[in-house]
């Protein structure tokens, strides 16, 4: 019965948007619920989507669960995968639009969403400032700093978050002074604008379950770090017929967003979706009590790595072949392996949303970059 009122609602989308003058299909779900919208908001396009979705029948049988699945977020961008490059897409659209030359955004040193800023703003023929604060230092970290330097991006190691707010404010009045006002990309690109990326992907799984290609998920498992990916997926979810919830794995202990904080994201992109002539049918409400969030996986702090993460990411490596890394994607698996053997959660299909990329930015450089290369302040993390 779900299966077919999620049929009837997709057909209902097309039924509509089969009156006016014919044109190509929309390439991303959010127009085809909304004509135009992303066009609207300024979307740059950087993904290939609809991400697939498959089973993970053997991590299924090594772990003795139930039913689990992953959405391959992993590969959502040729350039650089991951859920990054869904809210680049119109956080960079934007800057074009104001007709910014230069991104500056905030991250821990080996932060995955400064890596992908700098790559995509590439794409876009735009400069990137990455001002950086502390993480536990490992082997991943620093070639993600090596690799920040090889793709270009200008770099600023602080002590702190006060640290990194004091060198934004400079590094803004510079770009002022200099006529290249910086456009401030909020730390995983967490925002009004960021967030409807992920009111688009959970248009597009609500598609995928219509489709057939999987069922619907009773939950989904997804790395909570800045929150925009949670508050869009849960926003996106209250547009579709999908009874689905959404389990956020807390990652970081810098500014950690709790359901109050998220509740308010979700509205934020639902309103500004609104304001850019969305019809939503009506009210839509979103309120803390929609956010279930998951502390007990964090270990000593962000970046830190832990055991049940390794022993994660080792499982599903070892039976499916794909890789994650233990800062996000890992202490998400790890939470959901084991809530999976709980009472629970029993009997319930899971769906793991791989947030971590499968592109290897590497491939794009003749090699990667000796420390030297980088400014003074990085290069002591290697000594």
């Amino acid at each position: 019965m779900r299966e077919r009122a999620l049929a009837i609602w997709i057909a209902g989308i097309f039924n509509v948007a089969a009156v006016e003058p014919a044109t190509a299909e929309p390439q991303i779900a959010l127009d085809r619920r909304f004509p135009d919208l992303s066009s609207r908001l300024g979307r740059f396009p950087l993904c290939d989507l609809p991400t697939r979705v498959a089973p993970l029948e053997q991590l299924r049988k090594a772990a003795g669960l139930g039913e689990i699945w992953i959405k391959r977020d992993d590969e959502s961008c040729r350039l650089y995968g991951g859920n990054k490059p869904r809210k680049l897409e119109l956080l960079i659209g934007r800057a074009r639009r104001r007709g910014r030359r230069t991104l500056m955004t905030f991250g821990g040193l080996g932060t995955h969403h400064g890596l992908a800023t700098t790559i995509c703003a590439q794409e876009a023929g735009l400069r990137t400032i990455l001002v950086l604060v502390p993480q536990p230092l490992t082997e991943h970290v620093r070639e993600a700093m090596l690799l920040d330097a090889a793709f270009g991006a200008e770099m600023h190691a602080v002590g702190s978050v006060a640290g990194a707010v004091r060198r934004g404010l400079w590094l803004y009045a510079r770009g002022f002074l200099q006529r290249d006002w910086p456009e401030l990309v909020p730390t995983g690109g967490t925002s009004a604008l960021g967030t409807i990326g992920y009111v688009n992907a959970a248009l597009e799984l609500a598609e995928q379950v219509a489709a057939g290609e999987l069922p619907e998920p009773d939950w989904i498992f997804v790395p909570l770090g800045s929150g925009g990916t949670v508050a869009g997926l849960v926003a996106g979810l209250k547009l579709t017929p999908l009874r689905t919830r959404v389990a956020g794995v807390l990652v970081t202990d810098i500014l950690p967003p709790g359901p109050v904080r998220l509740a308010s994201t979700a509205r934020s992109a639902l309103r500004l979706m609104r304001a850019r002539g969305a019809d939503l049918d009506g009210p839509v409400a979103v309120d803390s009590g929609d956010f279930f969030v998951i502390r007990s996986h964090l270990g000593s702090g962000y970046g830190a790595p832990t055991e049940e993460a390794e022993a994660a990411r080792r499982l599903l490596f070892d039976s499916e072949g794909i890789e994650l890394e233990t800062t996000y994607s890992a202490k998400c698996l790890a939470a959901l392996l084991a809530a999976a053997g709980s009472p629970e959660y029993r009997g319930k299909r899971i769906l793991f949303w791989n947030t971590y990329s499968s592109v290897d930015p590497k491939q794009a450089l003749p090699r990667l970059p000796d420390h030297g290369v980088l400014p003074r302040e990085f290069r002591r993390f290697f000594e």
